[in-house]
């Protein structure tokens, strides 16, 4: 039932997101963080996330207008390198510190350089994202997340 509602929650939140009470639990990217772009469809499908790192992106719910994930990634464990080929919004429910690295293995961000430490639960948008990879740096706290992918 607890995810049903988050899941809901979430399906909410994507329907009345041009409202402006949204914004302020809303946030984007830092500007400094440097997330390759281009064209998904350049992107290899083997690539997908559910294909390449299925061990830590679950289907929750999948349409021809999203797809929903549940992302775990567990203290110490690295992702496989994967990408996400459209526009989605993140409820992080916790982190620890991690890294995120692009698909050839470049530090693209690193949790432990921002001046305050981030504040979870957060809910952020994210364009589709390259091939990346995340490491989870924390020994106790899994990096928990519900993406919510928007098919064009």
């Amino acid at each position: 039932m607890r995810k049903f509602n988050l899941l809901f929650s979430l399906i909410a939140l994507l329907c009345f997101c041009n409202n402006n009470s949204f914004s302020q639990v809303t946030t984007k990217p830092d500007p400094a963080i440097i997330y390759k772009t281009g064209n998904p469809a350049d992107w290899p499908k083997e690539k997908d996330a559910v294909v390449a790192a299925p061990k830590n992106h679950k289907v929750l719910l999948e349409n021809e207008k999203v797809r929903v994930l549940e992302v775990t990634v567990l203290p110490g464990e690295t992702e496989t390198v994967h990408s996400h080929r459209w526009a989605s919004v993140l409820y992080i429910q916790t982190a620890g510190d991690f890294i995120d690295r692009d698909g050839e293995g470049k530090v693209i961000f690193d949790s432990r350089q921002l001046p305050t430490p981030l504040t979870f639960p957060m809910t952020m948008w994210k364009d589709p994202e390259a091939p990346h990879s995340i490491e989870n740096l924390s020994k106790t706290i899994t990096l928990r997340l519900i993406r919510v992918e928007m098919k064009k």
